[in-house]
């Protein structure tokens, strides 16, 4: 799938769950579009940086420590982009999973369908 599509699924993402969500606020759909790329970038750069950290912690709890590293870059994104507003930890937590489930939701949506036809 072409990253620009999946960018913009996961700032649509984004706004959805703002407006679900009580304890998140986006400012406006721009700022969606800001806070995707920003979560993108935090976990292409510090998520991996945090589970290598955080390994023997990970395997200990089987791995659900890594709800807490999910709900962390979402509360570093948080701080790093003004106009989008996230209340604490377990919000973010929240934000984090039904995210995931959201963009999963969208992608097989809007997937690419090859034909495997010669």
């Amino acid at each position: 799938m072409n990253l620009l599509i999946k960018l913009l699924l996961n700032a649509i993402a984004v706004f959805i769950l703002a407006h679900i969500l009580d304890g998140v606020k986006v400012d406006s759909y721009g700022i969606a579009i800001i806070v995707a790329i920003v979560i993108s970038v935090l976990n292409t750069v510090v998520k991996p940086l945090l589970v290598i950290l955080t390994l023997p912690i990970t395997i200990i709890t089987l791995g659900l420590f890594l709800l807490i590293i999910n709900a962390s870059i979402i509360l570093l994104a948080n701080k790093l982009v003004d106009g989008f507003y996230v209340d604490g930890l377990f919000t973010a937590l929240l934000f984090s999973l039904l995210l995931s489930i959201l963009r999963s939701m969208l992608y097989f949506v809007f997937k690419d369908k090859k034909s495997n036809s010669d």
